[in-house]
């Protein structure tokens, strides 16, 4: 599979359609992964822990490629995330509230698989939306 196959695949496959068989195919063994939400994980089964803990956040959750640029082995895509806080998530306890937040994200592939992904994420436009207004 090529870069920008891979990427999408991510989105739509791993992130969209929480399919988890899609996991081993598209990432590597040793994948190194920072999240939108600010923690890092190591392998395969690291990152399935990190987005376990998004959809326990927010099962709707969803990931928009708004745009993505390849080179070779490396791409950056620029995201929209959505979703609804049904669950703790960065730190605070379910609201209920529907949220929409930017980020974006750097690949490296390496071998047909995705090697790494580095992620920032609008935190501060996140928590703002779903902090109470008490």
């Amino acid at each position: 599979m090529n870069t920008t196959d891979l990427v999408t695949a991510f989105y739509a496959d791993l992130w969209n359609r929480w399919d988890d068989t899609a996991v081993d195919p598209l990432l590597a063994d040793d994948f190194s992964f920072r999240g939108s939400l600010g923690d890092t994980t190591r392998g395969r089964d690291g990152w399935r822990r990190y987005r376990d803990v998004v959809r326990a956040g927010a099962s709707d959750f969803h990931n928009e490629v708004e745009a993505l640029v390849v080179d070779g082995n490396r791409a950056a895509a620029q995201l929209l995330y959505t979703g609804t806080h049904d669950g703790p998530l960065a730190g605070m306890p379910p609201t209920g509230r529907p949220f929409t937040y930017v980020g974006a994200a750097f690949f490296t592939a390496r071998n047909g698989q995705l090697a790494s992904a580095w992620v920032l994420g609008d935190l501060a436009g996140l928590r703002a939306q779903l902090e109470s207004d008490s």
